[in-house]
């Protein structure tokens, strides 16, 4: 399957319908975090809401993000104990991101032009929301081939030599002596 995916198709038939399906695991990749809602059990709940869900069922979630979450995410991570004490919790902030990508179990994938704000993936109305396209697709060697090049950037591969180090506020590994 290799299905295109429009603004508010992207929300209903990706975030509403499959990422509440995650069973192992759920990597998220975006440039920009801001305020998200989307329906949690029949009402509209911050998506840290799910994600905390998900932990608590024990899917393994991985966020990756290029700066700083927006001011109300901040505020409603803090209510969410299950995200800030589990292992099952990992997050890495690195500036050079500007994928957006989500993985579902290493069987679902979506890759698109929506950050991970309301706008382009929350539940906000066809008159508000960003003109967002991206693919959902199920191909499991272009799932794997992009798995593998967000584990790069999980694990900080791309740390060693990088040339932006003096924007990165948090580096995920550091450069050796001998760099």
């Amino acid at each position: 399957m290799h299905k295109l995916l429009l603004n508010r198709d992207i929300y209903t038939e990706f975030m509403h319908e499959q990422v509440p399906l995650a069973r192992r695991f759920l990597w998220i990749i975006t440039a920009d975090i801001k305020d998200l809602h989307v329906d949690v059990n029949g009402r509209f709940a911050p998506f840290l809401e799910l994600l905390a869900n998900l932990v608590s069922d024990g899917v393994a979630v991985r966020l990756i993000h290029a700066k700083e979450p927006g001011p109300r995410f901040r505020e409603d991570f803090d209510n969410y104990p299950e995200l800030i004490n589990s292992e099952l919790f990992e997050r890495v902030l690195c500036p050079r991101v500007h994928t957006k990508a989500i993985i579902i179990d290493g069987h679902l994938a979506f890759v698109g032009s929506a950050n991970l704000t309301g706008a382009g993936l929350g539940a906000k109305s066809d008159d508000k929301r960003n003109f967002e396209a991206g693919f959902m697709f199920d191909d499991r060697k272009d799932i794997q081939e992009l798995m593998n090049w967000v584990d790069t950037l999980y694990l900080g591969e791309h740390c060693i030599t990088c040339k932006r180090r003096e924007y990165c506020p948090d580096p995920i590994i550091e450069r050796s002596e001998n760099t």
